[in-house]
């Protein structure tokens, strides 16, 4: 039976890799894609025109996870999954130059808005004994120099995993470091942040890039896409993180996980 899925950040790198695999998977599913930048979702919707619902909007808008749900129940009669990946650097900067204002904008956007989509889908993805994916990130365990805003957005998004894993028995809620991924993203802190990051941190970037290290956004997309259809109960609460192809939970390496063994075999192309 197809399932329908919510995936945010939906226009391109990993989210757009998501949707992608759901839509052609060996069954192909339902989704409803949401991003700011309509023209790739729209591209989606001509193509699937009966499996794809297009929500256009900015994420720091708390209504767009109603109005998701709402969407997907209407269109589809049901929901299976959401992968939350939408996200924002924020302000890159120490602390000690923090604005407020920014630092609020940022936890709207990472954080808030993950709070309003899982409150308007826990009814359905309770009945569904659906699935949460969340898009983390190294920075939620690993402090660097001027990403501090990112940073606590992922950690306080890793403990809402860690928090739902344990308030909600019918969900299955997984928190995913990606890895370092060819994105807009990475563009961005590579050509945007040369003054504003630590000069070591800076070139970690650049470096990565420059010798083709970075993984394609359908190499963690895949995984994300076949966990939200089929995560095992046990893995709910976990932060799960590509580290040297190593992924190791929260729990200080308690449980261990690789992309290509234990209980993540099975999602692993």
């Amino acid at each position: 039976m197809s399932k329908t899925i919510i995936v945010t950040g939906a226009s391109r790198g990993i989210g757009l890799a998501i949707a992608k695999y759901l839509l052609t998977a060996p069954q192909s599913h339902n989704v409803v894609v949401i991003a700011r930048s309509v023209e790739p979702l729209q591209k989606l919707k001509d193509q699937y025109t009966k499996q794809v619902e297009v929500l256009n909007g900015d994420l720091a808008d708390l209504s767009i996870g109603q109005k998701a749900v709402d969407l997907a129940l209407k269109s589809f009669g049901r929901l299976d999954g959401m992968v939350l990946n939408h996200g924002i650097l924020g302000q890159v900067g120490k602390i000690a130059e923090a604005d407020p204002q920014q630092w609020k904008h940022g936890f709207d956007v990472n954080f808030i808005s993950l709070v309003a989509f899982v409150k308007a889908g826990l009814p359905a993805l309770r009945e569904s004994k659906g699935k949460l994916i969340f898009t983390s990130s190294g920075a939620a365990v690993s402090a660097y120099r001027g990403w501090g805003l990112y940073g606590a957005t992922k950690a306080a998004m890793n403990h809402l995993a860690l928090s739902l894993g344990e308030e909600e028995p019918d969900v299955t809620t997984v928190s995913i470091r990606p890895g370092m991924v060819d994105t807009e993203m990475q563009r961005e802190l590579r050509e945007d942040h040369a003054t504003t990051l630590e000069p070591q941190v800076h070139s970690k970037f650049t470096t990565v890039h420059k010798e083709g290290k970075l993984l394609k956004p359908e190499q963690p997309g895949h995984v994300m896409a076949k966990l939200v259809l089929d995560a095992p109960k046990d893995l709910s609460g976990k932060f799960l993180s590509y580290v040297l192809e190593m992924v190791y939970s929260l729990d200080y390496l308690a449980n261990r996980y690789r992309w290509n063994d234990g209980a993540l075999a099975a999602f692993q192309a």
